[in-house]
């Protein structure tokens, strides 16, 4: 069958997107799924700041491509073998999947799996209709509940990075948690750490608009990234620096600022990429002496933790719809690239390939 896609022909930091054109629209021929695989047709793509990496080369991919990871629509065809999902289910999809065979795997760590970092669907969100292959089918597509839109169920995939984020800094009720960077990612923490029963949630970022964002989802209070945060702490969280301290943002700033404001005993996540080359000092001897204090870093979420995003989501305990801030067509792709990339006026991005229908 054929299907209409946003296809990055040639990596560009040229901006505007929407006037620089990296993407194109165009048609091609997509085959009908093989066995044990199923097509889909997209109804909701998000777009998350890993394609915006990509299309402005910060994250180099070989080229043409279609992006687009954070999928939710219907099955319009199964191919033979395929018994658990049939036409008209409608199912959120993940691109990375893992074998659940090799050591990582079986030690709990599937996302550093090589084949989670292999696998994909064709030919990507931003289409029409995508194939999603065999092993995808088998551990990666999960059916919607009921009542949930695309748009909502859309959010499954990056909340399955941010859970497990936030399970991997074994985050407790009772604790104080900073969100440092207020982006998508940001306040997906902040809801997360407020169903996960933070007593104390305080975040920063550069844009008032999105500490607005922050207040209305949870957080107790906010600082813009330019204050002296370790010393705000103090001052709003009974002396103390934070219990959980989570960094989502690559800005070397804050970077600085998470290994400062983390509490004896806390943790700091490290939950986004720098720019390439950026380093940082560590202060080893004070977290050796002062600070008994655990740094870790996660990347993307295993088919269990998308299994508890979903049902989150599904269930309220999370709030997602409010964070959309714009739905667009296929066609305006490139406008949701120059929306993301500015940071202003946008939280997320919804392309709707099929203009919400």
């Amino acid at each position: 069958m054929q299907t209409r896609a946003a296809v990055l022909r040639e990596m560009t930091s040229n901006r505007p997107f929407d006037e620089s054109r990296p993407l194109s629209i165009e048609t091609f021929e997509l085959a009908p799924p093989q066995a044990g695989e199923v097509l889909l047709k997209v109804h909701a793509a998000g777009l998350c700041h890993s394609d915006l990496s990509s299309i402005n080369g910060n994250r180099p991919r070989p080229t043409p491509m279609v992006l687009g990871h954070e999928v939710a629509g219907t099955i319009v065809q199964a191919g033979a073998g395929v018994e658990r999902f049939r036409e008209g289910d409608r199912m959120i999809v993940t691109h990375h999947v893992p074998c659940n065979a090799c050591h990582y795997c079986l030690s709990g760590h599937h996302t550093v799996c090589d084949t989670l970092r292999e696998t994909t669907f064709e030919p990507g969100g931003f289409s029409e209709y995508l194939r999603v292959p065999a092993i995808n089918v088998d551990r990666g597509v999960f059916t919607m509940p009921d009542g949930l839109s695309f748009d909502e169920a859309s959010f499954a995939e990056p909340l399955a990075c941010v859970y497990r984020g936030q399970r991997r800094a074994n985050i407790q009720p009772g604790q104080s948690v900073i969100v440092l960077g207020s982006g998508l990612a940001g306040l997906l923490h902040i809801n997360l750490a407020r169903a996960m029963g933070a007593s104390r949630i305080i975040s920063t970022d550069m844009v008032p608009a999105r500490l607005e964002a922050a207040k209305n989802l949870g957080a107790d209070f906010t600082f813009l990234a330019t204050d002296d945060i370790p010393a705000r702490l103090l001052e709003v969280n009974n002396g103390r620096l934070a219990d959980l301290v989570i960094v989502c943002t690559g800005a070397t700033q804050a970077l600085q600022q998470g290994l400062e404001s983390v509490d004896r005993g806390g943790t700091v996540l490290f939950f986004a990429p720098t720019e390439p080359g950026v380093n940082i000092s560590v202060p080893v001897n004070d977290l050796f002496f002062r600070n008994d204090a655990t740094l870790t870093t996660t990347y993307a979420g295993a088919p269990g933790d998308l299994a508890t995003a979903l049902e989150m989501i599904g269930s309220r305990r999370v709030q997602v719809d409010e964070m959309i801030s714009h739905r667009l067509g296929l066609e305006e792709a490139g406008l949701g690239f120059q929306l993301t990339a500015e940071a202003k006026s946008s939280l997320k991005v919804i392309i709707q390939p099929h203009g919400g229908a």
